[in-house]
């Protein structure tokens, strides 16, 4: 009945696909925490790793946002799904962003979408995973690594529940209903005093901290690891 409602109809169809799709993989991941989960998936009796337990517990059922810091390794994803699994927010997405994967320019179309022509090839409008995320978790694995403009777009993202997506003239208002989860293997209090990361991004993302030990700072829990494995 005219180009406007298709292009609104074959919107509203790719977001119900999208979505679909993330439920689904969420509902498989939801089950298998649950077989998994009084906290059984992590390993380890020492008293730093029984801290970081009780931390997850404490805060999961919260609406904060989480920074989860430690070295490649330690385990700062499945932290990340543990706190959505024990959320208000468990049968909502859980939508992973790998923030050192991709471009700039991609990543952004990957975070807020692309309106059709935004860039070469997009014949039709896509939605992007900030949207994708409503009512459930936006976990922003290597958060470092973004640059300062992206950085800022989220700020703006998240208080207000607007963006624009990548080649659009209209803000997209939205209600950004998503409890963001952010990690790093970089100290990200130097990088704002080095001027590489916002000040106010990262009073946004980090509510609350958690700090994950390397495993050389917990050495009595290895045989439980390898026992595990």
């Amino acid at each position: 009945k005219g180009r406007l409602q298709i292009d609104e109809l074959e919107l509203r169809i790719q977001r119900a696909l999208r979505r679909s799709k993330l439920e689904t993989e969420n509902e498989q991941l939801h089950q298998r925490l649950e077989q998994r989960f009084g906290m059984t998936s992590f390993i380890g009796e020492t008293p730093v790793i029984r801290e970081v337990f009780e931390q997850i517990q404490q805060i999961g059922p919260s609406t904060a946002t989480v920074l989860i810091t430690g070295e490649s390794g330690t385990g700062k994803e499945l932290v990340a799904k543990a706190i959505h699994q024990l959320s208000r927010r468990a049968r909502g997405p859980l939508v992973t962003v790998n923030c050192a994967a991709l471009p700039e320019g991609i990543l952004e179309a990957e975070l807020f979408g692309v309106e059709r022509g935004g860039l070469p090839g997009a014949d039709q409008r896509t939605i992007g995973l900030v949207e994708l995320a409503a009512g459930g978790t936006l976990y922003l694995d290597n958060v470092g690594e973004l640059d300062l403009e992206l950085q800022a777009k989220l700020v703006r993202a998240l208080e207000s529940g607007s963006f624009y997506r990548v080649g659009g003239t209209q803000r997209v208002q939205v209600n950004v209903n998503v409890r963001v989860v952010a990690s790093s293997t970089r100290d990200l209090a130097r990088m704002v005093q080095a001027g590489t990361f916002r000040d106010d991004f990262l009073h946004r993302i980090n509510t609350i901290h958690i700090a994950l030990p390397a495993l050389r700072e917990r050495i009595v829990d290895v045989p439980l690891l390898a026992t595990h494995f």
